[in-house]
């Protein structure tokens, strides 16, 4: 459920804007309680893999007597790894009732019991002499499994927001719009922004709320069942998919192992996978600022086709890595090659295009559908990645290769860039594309949109 993390408190209003203490802070917050679990518990997990699996050995003999063969312990190993992005699978579906019900604050707030709770479980894992609580934990959300220190890191930013979030407003348009508290909603505003006169970002507010409603909402089986969004649907789905079977979370769950089997010596892997997060978070931060420079499309391409490369030398790298001392270091070099490419496109974009290319009343569906590929595909590479790397060895990236090249072309041919288009741009390009007569011809929701609306 981090999906409801950053972005709750940020809306585009055509007044003046500026960044206010309250609003980076209440962002921080929310971002650091929520999204950054998500990065934290998918990396975290490479570094103690060795220890886990003795672990998960020598319970299982401790039980019956015997030693786990190679394929049961492989098998255990990759359900630890893909409870997590399952756990996230299942926390997406959850996300739209809860938001609904306890609003954005307090859909963060509960959410911090998914990250307590099964911190606490795999911190006394060890002691407890049990895999299945590490198993549990990871589901529950998908909470990293690591060594016990590790273990209980992971609840502290989820503690940290319970304790601060509290302190900052719900967001305005919840108060408004779900709860009918007007005052509240005007009060928070003006906390959120820094001034008194948030008469006019109300009455947008009311305005946006009743274009929607006029268009009526859009389920996800009749996203699918629309001709007008034919290609929208597609686009995502590909993007969505691209990114996560691209291969990005084999290399931060199995990075330590990468590492090893490169040449790096065991007791320097740790400083390397470090510097490679490091990388990921520069180049993220980067990607912001170039992203209406370059471009969504461009940024797309570039991504792709850097990390579809970065695979190919990688392979050869790994099946060449005893031929000379030089060639380890070409396999780091692909492995941050690759982090500096999926930073810059296929990581951010995706999730941003479809607040470009979807409308208001299907802009919901959109997302849950985005989001079930992104986790489902998650799920998919932590389940299977462990058996491919024992059968295929140093080729295993080839298929990740693959697939970023088809992404590449895919977008080549087909998405369109967004960069500085209004939404009725943007439609009227994926209307030649879906060969549909008019904008929406189910729902005509942009003629219902106030200027301001139209213009975001």
């Amino acid at each position: 459920m981090a999906e409801s993390g950053t972005g709750l408190w940020s809306k585009k209003f055509s007044s003046d804007q500026r960044l206010t203490p309250v609003l980076a802070l209440a962002t921080l917050i929310a971002a650091f309680g929520s999204s950054f679990q998500y990065g934290y518990n998918v990396a975290a997990i490479n570094s103690p893999a060795e220890l886990m699996k003795a672990f998960y050995n020598e319970t299982y003999y401790d039980r019956i007597g015997e030693y786990m063969s190679e394929f049961s312990l492989t098998l255990l190993w990759s359900v630890s790894v893909s409870m997590f992005p399952f756990g996230g699978f299942l926390g997406s579906l959850m996300v739209g009732p809860l938001v609904n019900k306890l609003g954005r604050k307090g859909t963060l707030l509960f959410n911090n019991i998914f990250s307590i709770v099964p911190a606490i479980l795999m911190g006394c894992s060890k002691v407890a002499e049990s895999f299945e609580m590490i198993i549990v934990a990871r589901l529950l959300v998908g909470i990293c499994a690591g060594w016990p220190v590790l273990l209980g890191v992971t609840g502290i930013p989820a503690a940290l927001q319970l304790l601060l979030l509290p302190f900052f407003p719900e967001s305005p348009r919840y108060l408004l719009i779900q709860r009918k508290d007007e005052e509240t909603a005007k009060n928070a505003l003006r906390r959120l922004r820094g001034w008194d006169d948030v008469d006019t970002e109300i009455e947008e507010i009311r305005e946006e709320d009743k274009a929607e409603k006029a268009a009526g909402f859009v389920s996800v089986r009749k996203l699918f069942s629309m001709r007008s969004l034919r290609w929208q649907v597609v686009s995502i789905i590909v993007l969505m998919g691209g990114q996560q079977l691209s291969g990005v979370n084999a290399i931060y769950y199995y990075a330590d192992q990468i590492y090893l089997s490169a040449g790096v010596k065991e007791q320097d892997v740790q400083y390397v996978t470090a510097g490679t997060g490091a990388v990921n978070v520069l180049m993220t931060v980067c990607a912001v600022f170039v992203v209406e420079l370059l471009g969504r499309r461009f940024l797309l391409l570039l991504g792709f086709s850097i990390c579809f490369a970065a695979c190919c030398v990688l392979t050869a790298a790994l099946a060449l890595q005893d031929a000379a001392s030089w060639v380890p270091y070409i396999s780091i070099t692909c492995v941050i090659s690759y982090v500096v490419g999926h930073a810059l496109g296929p990581s951010p974009i995706p999730a941003l295009l479809i607040t470009e290319i979807f409308l208001q009343s299907s802009r919901p569906a959109a997302f849950m559908v985005g989001g079930s590929v992104h986790w489902l595909s998650n799920f998919t590479v932590g389940l299977i990645f462990p058996f491919i790397q024992v059968g295929l060895g140093a080729y295993s990236f080839i298929i990740f290769a693959v697939i970023c090249l088809l992404t590449t072309i895919y977008i080549f041919l087909v998405v369109p860039e967004t960069k500085s288009k209004t939404f009725i741009e943007i439609n009227r390009i994926f209307t030649k594309m879906n060969k549909v007569s008019g904008v929406h011809p189910e729902k005509m929701e942009l003629k219902d949109f106030p200027p301001s609306a139209s213009r975001q």
